[in-house]
């Protein structure tokens, strides 16, 4: 389950929630309880680099690629 940034528009505070992706948006803050929730974008956790594990990790024998 991906995990969800929030803000509230009133006090400023950050919240980070994990959630389902059909889950709807949260709208209350739990700190002022004003209903001024919003989502934040941000950067994803983990990132994908390098020649990827596809192309070398799996394969054995004459077809495996030498990096």
């Amino acid at each position: 389950m991906p995990i969800y940034e929030y803000r509230c528009g009133t006090c400023g505070h950050d919240i980070e929630v994990i959630q389902k992706l059909s889950d709807d948006p949260l709208k209350d803050c739990p700190a002022c309880k004003a209903p001024t929730l919003n989502k934040q974008m941000s950067a994803p956790g983990f990132r994908l680099a390098g020649g990827g594990w596809y192309e070398t990790d799996f394969k054995t024998g004459q077809k495996k690629k030498s990096g």
